[in-house]
């Protein structure tokens, strides 16, 4: 049960639900758009990468509970809960997943995860998306956006560095990983940064 705001609400429900999840353009060929069911095997074969295995703890068995999966991020955009993309070039092959989940639109509050194929690694594709969807976020009326990444992968930090989310502590003990728990690291990029 979620109880009233009295304060009014940072977006104001069915704000975001009121059209389709956006295509976001991120200023050169790189565009993030919601995902389709052509993209499956894709989804899949990127979680058989072993460091995308590594950093995350859920992940899709088959094709069928791939489109499962984006069933469900389509029924997350229309309750306005999360937003999920795939980080593509001119709206091709996936290159890599965005995620802006966790939304709290009475606070303004959301979270923020990705991941990125192997031969799309090292070439920015993952800063500049996490950019661009803060970007659209904060735009839209959310206020603070965080993102979290066990301090062991220094590769995560960078992105979230590079995307303008500004370290803010670590979280003991906080996640769970093939190899055990994990500190992490908390970002966030709050409307007003730069």
């Amino acid at each position: 049960m979620r109880f009233p705001l009295s304060t009014p609400p940072a977006i104001p429900a069915g704000t975001l639900a009121s059209g389709p999840q956006p295509t976001l353009a991120v200023g050169d060929s790189l565009v993030l758009r919601p995902w389709q069911a052509s993209d499956a095997s894709t989804f899949l074969a990127a979680y058989q990468d072993p460091e995308i295995r590594r950093w995350h703890t859920r992940r899709p068995d088959s094709e069928d509970q791939v489109r499962e999966w984006f069933a469900y991020y389509r029924q997350a955009w229309r309750q306005e809960t999360a937003a999920s993309w795939a980080m593509t070039y001119g709206g091709g092959e996936p290159l890599g997943r965005m995620v802006l989940g966790a939304m709290d639109l009475g606070d303004g509050v959301a979270v923020c995860a990705y991941w990125v194929v192997p031969a799309a690694r090292g070439a920015g594709v993952a800063s500049r998306s996490l950019r661009a969807v803060s970007d659209w976020a904060l735009g839209a009326g959310f206020h603070r956006l965080e993102l979290d990444h066990s301090t062991r992968n220094q590769a995560s930090c960078r992105v979230a560095v590079k995307a303008g989310f500004r370290a803010e502590g670590t979280r003991r003990n906080a996640a769970v990983h093939p190899d055990g728990r994990h500190d992490m690291h908390l970002h966030a990029r709050v409307s007003g940064d730069d």
